[in-house]
């Protein structure tokens, strides 16, 4: 049996109830998108949340930022070396402890930072773009519900979660 969603997108009833689907779905949507507006720029999604990691305090390790944004260290540390190479980040050995690696901005990153802001925002207005405001708060809270809820099942754990008041909106 097909239904529709608003009466535009045929789905089988069993795709329309599967979760994974869907979140799949729209993750590679929302990559297309981010793709689209972000063009000539040359970073990725994951880059661009360790750049705004480490812009929200420099000298950070990067284990820190790894949980911050919900990744595993093997996967920050080559995120790392890529925005190294591109002149983005500098790293820097702790001088407390040898095996840790503090990030920090570079002049190329933070200019590359405030460049990537406008296009991630139209991205962002692009995926939610089908819901009205109070559908796209709504959609927002229960997407943190969800991650929060599931983050002692992520191979990657986030060390911020959302916590279940979401009264104050979507951030």
């Amino acid at each position: 049996m097909d239904i529709g969603i608003g009466g535009k997108s045929p789905f089988t009833c069993e795709t329309m109830h599967n979760p994974g689907f869907m979140i799949r779905r729209l993750h590679q949507i929302y990559v297309a998108l981010f793709a689209d507006e972000t063009m000539g720029l040359e970073i990725t999604p994951v880059q661009l949340s360790v750049l705004r990691a480490i812009s929200k305090q420099a000298g950070r390790d990067q284990s820190a930022i790894a949980e911050e944004i919900g990744v595993d260290r093997a996967t920050l540390a080559s995120v790392a070396a890529r925005l190294e190479s591109g002149g983005l980040i500098r790293r820097a050995i702790s001088r407390r402890d040898q095996r840790q690696k503090l990030l920090h901005l570079t002049a190329k990153g933070k200019a590359a930072l405030t460049r990537m802001q406008a296009p991630m925002a139209r991205a962002n207005e692009r995926i939610l773009a089908p819901l009205d405001e109070a559908e796209q708060e709504l959609f927002l809270s229960l997407l943190a519900n969800l991650v929060d809820g599931g983050n002692e099942h992520a191979r990657a754990k986030l060390k911020l979660q959302f916590g279940r008041d979401l009264s104050s909106g979507p951030n």
